[in-house]
């Protein structure tokens, strides 16, 4: 049998329990229900940005790769332009930072909040471009770096706002790449995991990307110590829900990766 005879054979007949052409349209579609998952989600109307998160507050995270022999420099100065950028009260406001203890080691990474939204990041931005003891840092901080990346987040709005914590505490920054067009079902599901992570106040903030690398999550946790991540992470799975997120989570994920942050002598997040 030559090939293209075998191919008219495969279109004409019915395979592997297909409907036939005599099969009624009910027949037809319970087979393809079968066939490809279906996910019973309304979207609405809206932007997915608008159904998950509150629009009047932006977030921008900034990973900068320090050269090793520059770190305690760079701190250093990061710092002072911090306390000038507050001082200027251009609207942004360093919401924490940290440096990489464990994954991409000489990293920094700063968690900065525009409350006001666009207008305020935009003219926050404006100032950093155009006064010179901004221009100046920038110069400086340059020499010090092997590259830097940053995206615009939205901030989940059923995590809440990242409050400042007691103690001393190391942070998990948990990031995520989701396949395009899984946000919706990702929050919807998360909405209902997060209440099975609140027991010990571990869940700290919740973001999406909306400029830079698109459809990136990424989740902030606080613990005490490596061993109460591993406690607390354990107990999880014995609370009625937690399963039920992650299996539903799980194949929405095209890449993880998990960061073990320390937060900086500055960082609002302690």
């Amino acid at each position: 049998m030559t090939f293209c005879s075998l191919l008219r054979s495969f279109c004409t007949k019915p395979t592997d329990g297909a409907p036939d052409a005599s099969a009624s349209d009910e027949q037809k579609e319970s087979w393809f229900q079968r066939l490809l998952p279906i996910r019973k989600i309304d979207p609405g109307t809206e932007s997915h940005s608008s159904l998950l998160a509150d629009k009047d507050t932006v977030y921008e995270l900034q990973i900068h790769s320090v050269k090793p022999e520059f770190m305690e420099k760079y701190l250093g100065e990061y710092e002072t332009f911090v306390n000038r950028v507050h001082n200027k009260e251009t609207g942004a406001q360093l919401a924490g930072s940290w440096t990489v203890e464990i994954g991409d080691q000489d990293e920094a990474i700063h968690l900065w909040k525009y409350s006001g939204g666009y207008p305020v990041l935009n003219r926050s931005k404006r100032t950093l471009r155009t006064e010179k003891e901004f221009v100046d840092f920038r110069i400086s901080r340059n020499k010090m770096l092997r590259s830097r990346r940053n995206q615009i987040l939205l901030a989940f709005s059923f995590w809440g706002d990242p409050q400042v914590r007691d103690g001393s505490n190391i942070y998990e920054l948990r990031s995520y790449v989701l396949k395009p067009g899984t946000m919706i079902e990702w929050g919807n599901n998360w909405a209902r995991g997060i209440k099975t992570r609140r027991e010990k106040n571990e869940a700290v903030a919740g973001f999406f990307s909306q400029i830079g690398d698109l459809y990136n999550v990424h989740h902030l946790w606080a613990y005490e110590s490596l061993e109460s991540r591993k406690d607390t992470r354990t107990s999880a799975w014995r609370r009625p829900g937690w399963d039920a997120c992650v299996a539903h989570t799980v194949p929405l994920i095209r890449h993880m990766t998990a960061r073990i942050l320390v937060p900086t002598p500055f960082s609002p997040l302690r």
